[in-house]
């Protein structure tokens, strides 16, 4: 349980560090959800060939989904993040 909660704040701290410096760097505030997406779908894919989409994602359990989560509501954080600085009047590069 407790490298559960570990892992899940590793990749909030983890999307939060590269969406911030992701949207600093292209000037785009959702970006970061957009390539968390993709990363997802791309392993899901890619571990799912043995067998068939659905069979390999209902293989999961909560300790696969919760650090998941952890890392979108990161890279929802950076966004957030951003936008509330770009409206303070913050300009980065």
């Amino acid at each position: 349980m407790i490298q559960l909660m570990i892992v899940t704040v590793l990749l909030l701290v983890l999307f939060f560090g590269i969406g911030f410096i992701l949207n600093m760097l292209m000037k785009t505030t959702w970006f970061p959800i957009y390539a968390y997406f993709a990363v997802v779908i791309i392993f899901v894919v890619y571990w799912g060939t043995a067998g068939s989409l659905t069979s390999n994602v209902s293989g999961y359990t909560y300790a696969d989904y919760i650090p998941a989560v952890g890392g979108l509501v990161g890279a929802v954080l950076s966004g957030s993040a951003i936008k509330a600085l770009r409206v303070r009047g913050f300009k980065m590069f």
